[in-house]
């Protein structure tokens, strides 16, 4: 009972929700670099949240389905197909045992999401299953997906075929607005250098990957050339000795001794993690309260959203 991999595509892994409470071992978090679209994958196929699902970067997946089940992908646009079939993302479907789901390559968007009902059945490391690569754990072997894994999952015969409006799908373009929260090591930087960070646009490297965004555009000056190594948050956007943004994310090193000049908004990482090397960003700053606020209205939305059903 399983999904079996035929082709894995540019990159596909193994996630949950991540893995949380490690820091201290050095294990870094893992989990979807875009949460919104695996939250929602997971909340359409009524799965509890954090159910392992198979992140897919830039797209050229294709899976066969050894087992009935429901599955539903959600994130960049990447042609769904069952059986050769056009098929919609954002919504739940039924496949039986022999359907194969292929995917082609995002033009807008990088990430997507295919959960299955119930989740995929992975054992834990360390509490998650979230694959990071540079350690090693969790997936199927602490590695991406490749031709022929199998994924288990159990054979599931009801669902509520459940879908989200294409109005209230998140949209994904080339230019991204990153709030920022100033942060105690701000101060190393002089006005003018914040100036030149807040209102210029950078663009994203061809060097980026799930630990962090290299970003490339106006150098930023620091008054300090380094500090102790320090943890680092997710989101925290250093300044190395070029000048050169980087923007942390969920598979970031867990401390590190460039200065930082604050910390990028969780809910805008999503965003930033589904542009392609290119793509431009802006910064903007954010209040610690704006921020705070700014999660508690999404959670909310989220929470009193409702998603309608469809049939087949």
């Amino acid at each position: 009972m399983s999904l079996r991999v035929e082709q894995p595509g540019i990159l596909a892994l193994l996630q949950d929700g991540g893995r949380f409470g490690q820091h201290r071992i050095g294990l870094t978090n893992g989990g979807p670099l875009d949460p919104q679209a695996f939250d929602y994958c997971n909340r359409l196929l009524q799965n509890p949240p954090g159910s392992t699902a198979v992140e897919i970067s830039f797209g050229g997946a294709e899976l066969t389905a050894e087992t009935d089940t429901f599955v539903c992908l959600t994130g960049a646009d990447m042609g769904l197909r069952i059986n050769g079939e056009p098929a919609e993302q954002w919504r739940v479907l039924p496949v039986r045992a022999g359907d194969v789901l292929s995917m082609g390559f995002a033009e807008k968007g990088s990430r997507a999401y295919l959960g299955v009902a119930e989740g995929f059945s992975v054992a834990p490391h360390f509490g998650s299953s979230a694959t990071v690569m540079r350690e090693g754990i969790g997936g199927l072997h602490g590695d991406k997906l490749g031709a022929g894994d199998s994924l288990p999952c159990p054979t599931v015969h009801q669902r509520h075929l459940r879908y989200l409006p294409r109005e209230q799908q998140p949209h994904y373009h080339d230019i991204v607005t990153v709030r920022v929260i100033p942060g105690y090591q701000q101060k190393f930087f002089s006005r003018y250098q914040q100036r030149r960070f807040f209102s210029h646009a950078y663009h994203v490297s061809a060097r980026c990957d799930r630990m962090g965004y290299r970003l490339e555009g106006p150098a930023i000056e620091c008054d300090i050339d380094g500090i102790l190594s320090e943890g680092i948050c997710f989101g925290a956007i250093q300044i190395p000795a070029d000048g050169q943004p980087i923007v942390l994310l969920n598979d970031r090193q867990t401390i590190g001794g460039y200065p930082k000049i604050g910390a990028a908004l969780s809910l805008d990482c999503g965003q930033l993690a589904q542009l392609r090397p290119g793509g431009r960003v802006h910064f903007a700053p954010i209040t610690p309260h704006a921020a705070h606020n700014a999660l508690h209205l999404a959670h909310s939305l989220m929470c009193r959203q409702r998603l309608p059903e469809w049939a087949p």
